[in-house]
C-alpha cells in the first residue's frame, strides 16, 4: 500500500479578505434596504414621488454597485504572507 501525504495548504483568502467581503455584503445589503419600501396608506391611490423617489432610483443602485465592487477588491486583495 502506498501512505498518502497530507500537506498543509494556504487558505484561499485571509482574514482580512473575509473582513472586507463582510463590508461589501453590508453595503450592498443597505443598498436593498434603501430600494425597498414605498407603501402607500391608501393601497388604491398611485403614488409616483415615493415610487420614484431619488434615494430608489439614483442612491441604492449607486450604493449596491459600490458593494459589488469592494466585494471584487476583496476577492482579488492578495492576502498577506503569514510569518
Amino acid at each position: 500500500m502506498t501512505e498518502q501525504k497530507h500537506t498543509q495548504s494556504a487558505p484561499l483568502f485571509g482574514k482580512e479578505n473575509l473582513t472586507w467581503m463582510l463590508i461589501g455584503g453590508v453595503i450592498v445589503a443597505l443598498g436593498f434596504f434603501l430600494m425597498s419600501g414605498g407603501k402607500s396608506p391608501d393601497p388604491n391611490v398611485f403614488d409616483t414621488n415615493l415610487v420614484y423617489s431619488t434615494t430608489r432610483i439614483t442612491v441604492a443602485p449607486i450604493v449596491i454597485v459600490l458593494g459589488l465592487l469592494v466585494e471584487i477588491y476583496a476577492i482579488f486583495k492578495k492576502p498577506k504572507a503569514a510569518h
